[in-house]
């Protein structure tokens, strides 16, 4: 009945009004958590006009899954009813064959009986399945954006800043936010509502995990400047600080203690505040031993990332990027 009520309802006065504003952002909030909310496995044009306009605000940065808010005790406010329209985008879509060259990208063409997305007749012989409402990303020329050839995939509803450089192969999941001048290296994974910051460094095989449910969890933030070393992995909401280098094969997570030896101090989760690393901070891999049970008795360690110092001169010219790449 909701959903009926709705699109008897329905003002698509929002629809293709000049993008940021914010009233027609409250819109289409308001639009999205009543859709999601509507329990019901028929899905009509409203629910696939409405998920393409949300599609595109996340294309274009205007939404986020998560953004700074200064008034947070991290800094940052996750937006749930932006998780959401990106769950409302699997419940309603199909799952259907993708080649590579696609020519529609909305998803009403699909509302109807045909199960395929249109290619180009020169369409190279590789193929995807995936749901009708999130294909392949086409990125916009004026971005200056490389995608090195190799295989690297970056999914529609995700937002690509100025000067990005992709290395391959990589992925970009929906959701994620990648600023300006940040650079994906080879192998590395920004998961689903990830948001890195400006001028960031994922290096070789480096994950940066996807929060996607539940809808209020904050997803694994990366902020500016941060240099993440290769096979690193930061996962379960942890945000890293503006600036802060994690040397080569550092895991984050929510359940792992990092030990700041520069400030006697110990970070970790603690109810629902994520971990948190301070900016400027260099976190290497290292190891604390058991000094219990058995465990004390075999000589064995738990893994422990640690901060050994925080960022100085000498770190910023062993970590300062190349601007001819770029």
């Amino acid at each position: 009945m909701c959903c009926v009520k709705w699109k008897m309802g329905y003002d698509e006065s929002w629809v293709r009004r000049s993008s940021g504003v914010s009233s027609t952002l409250a819109d289409l909030q308001t639009v999205i958590e009543e859709l999601y909310a509507c329990q019901t496995d028929q899905y009509g044009d409203e629910h696939f006009r409405a998920f393409d306009e949300f599609k595109s605000a996340l294309n274009e940065g205007h939404v986020r899954a998560a953004e700074s808010d200064p008034t947070s005790p991290t800094g940052w406010k996750v937006n749930t009813w932006v998780k959401k329209g990106i769950l409302l985008g699997f419940r309603i879509g199909r799952v259907v064959e993708m080649h590579l060259e696609v020519e529609g990208r909305s998803a009403l063409p699909l509302s109807g009986i045909t199960d395929e997305i249109r290619r180009e007749r020169e369409g190279l012989p590789y193929q995807f399945r995936d749901k009708h409402t999130f294909p392949l990303k086409q990125l916009p020329r004026d971005q200056n954006i490389r995608i090195v050839p190799g295989g690297s995939s970056i999914r529609d509803g995700c937002y690509i800043g100025k000067n990005v450089t992709c290395m391959p192969p990589m992925y970009v999941n929906v959701g994620a936010y990648v600023d300006d001048g940040a650079m994906i290296d080879s192998h590395a994974l920004v998961g689903s509502c990830a948001q890195v910051g400006k001028r960031v460094h994922l290096s070789a095989a480096a994950q940066i995990g996807g929060v996607l449910e539940p809808v209020g969890a904050m997803p694994v933030i990366v902020e500016d400047e941060v240099l993440v070393g290769g096979n690193c992995g930061v996962y379960e909401g942890t945000i890293i600080g503006k600036g802060t280098v994690l040397a080569a094969g550092t895991i984050l997570t929510g359940s792992t203690p990092v030990y700041d030896l520069v400030r006697d101090a110990v970070y970790r989760r603690e109810g629902e505040k994520p971990l948190m690393i301070p900016p400027g901070a260099v976190v290497v891999p290292g190891a604390r031993a058991i000094t219990t049970g058995q465990g004390k008795e075999l000589g064995l360690s738990l893994y422990t990332p640690v901060i050994i110092k925080y960022r100085d001169e000498k770190t910023d010219q062993a970590v300062r990027l190349e601007e001819l790449l770029r």
